[in-house]
């Protein structure tokens, strides 16, 4: 047998990618204490926060808005399941959380979808989990938005496409309007 033959099994990871935005970062550099585009492992039975005290918070936000504990993560295995999934809980008293349109009060908790916009104050966070294995730990990955993620988020209305996947837009009208057939009459 051969060295590689005899290698163990590579467990990939869950990660938890997040990208912070917030409208004044430029200015007052309240993401300045956060590792951005290096993954970062931590303990599956650790909880990490998020908030200004550094004492407290894994991931603190420079910001006198923000609470010493604004939310804290929880890593955990769906019951009967494979499944690894992330629980997300307001710990701010006075400032409600956002996960999508689903408000959290003060230790208010809710499973975390995989691709979601957490929101607080100005503060806007889309998070993204990517599948692992890991029961050990799990790792995040931050990011920074240049944009605002809500803005990024929202598409243009688009027109439906007709059944036969032939989009109107991509001809020009020639000043015809639509024309209604009953389906047993011919063209």
């Amino acid at each position: 047998m051969t060295s590689f033959e005899e290698a163990g099994t590579e467990e990939t990871v869950t990660c938890l990618h997040m990208t912070f935005y917030h409208p004044c970062q430029e200015d007052k550099m309240m993401f300045r204490c956060l590792n951005f585009h290096k993954r970062e492992q931590v303990r599956a039975d650790e909880m990490p926060k998020f908030g200004r005290d550094s004492n407290i918070c894994r991931y603190n936000l420079m910001d006198t808005r923000v609470s010493r504990i604004q939310f804290a993560l929880q890593f955990y295995r769906k019951m009967n399941s494979s499944e690894f999934c992330f629980e997300i809980k307001n710990m701010s008293k006075k400032t409600k959380l956002t996960v999508d349109q689903t408000e959290l009060g003060y230790l208010n908790k809710i499973d975390l979808p995989w691709k979601c916009i957490i929101c607080f104050g100005d503060y806007q966070i889309l998070a993204e989990v990517e599948e692992g294995e890991s029961v050990d730990y799990f790792e995040t990955y931050l990011h920074l938005a240049e944009v605002p993620i809500l803005q990024e988020r929202c598409l243009p209305s688009l027109q439906p496409i007709p059944e036969n996947g032939i989009s109107p837009s991509l001809f020009p009208s020639q000043g015809k309007s639509p024309m209604e057939i009953d389906e047993n009459e011919s063209c």
